[in-house]
């Protein structure tokens, strides 16, 4: 008899136990949903980011070799099919900024393009040699012919990203 009351008993808390466990989860949820974004690298905020024609602007007033710290919105045009380790990020019309990853640190998912991000870090002015076009050319999966095509150096805007926060959709 008394191990038939202490088996209702243990059958009686476990059951309290899951409704408990039920409401937390049930209120968990819409903690969840409030999620926008995936960080990676450093924790940064979406707060006082400025759009990617206003970072466009700032590059055009740079040279080679100066260097800002910026935190600025722009949506993936391409993300580097091996690992992950650049994105290309659209800053006017027909301008886009390369940027890599502080200490090679983080890398971005390989489906993130089309995806809004957040980045912050150092933007710069640089000149890109041919090997290493080439290079990111064959990470982006061009073909032999369109890599071949690469034969001079480009003047590019760069960026080295400590953070950023990916849109989650």
């Amino acid at each position: 008899m008394k191990s038939l009351i202490f088996y209702c008993l243990i059958v009686l808390f476990s059951c309290n136990a899951c409704k408990q466990s039920e409401k937390e989860s049930k209120a968990f949820i819409p903690v969840l949903n409030q999620l926008k974004f995936s960080s990676f690298g450093a924790k940064i905020t979406e707060a006082h980011a400025m759009s990617s024609l206003q970072m466009f602007a700032k590059f055009e007033d740079m040279t080679v070799g100066d260097t800002i710290n910026v935190k600025f919105t722009s949506e993936i045009k391409e993300v580097c099919a091996a690992k992950g380790c650049w994105m290309k990020l659209p800053l006017a019309e027909e301008k886009e900024t390369m940027v890599r990853f502080k200490d090679y640190g983080f890398f971005m998912p390989l489906d993130a393009k089309g995806k809004d991000v957040i980045v912050a870090g150092k933007a710069f002015v640089t000149v890109t040699s041919v090997e290493e076009l080439r290079h990111y050319a064959e990470d982006a999966g061009k073909s032999v012919a369109e890599i071949a095509k690469i034969t001079s150096v480009k003047k590019e805007f760069a960026f080295e990203a400590s953070g950023v926060l990916l849109k989650v959709k």
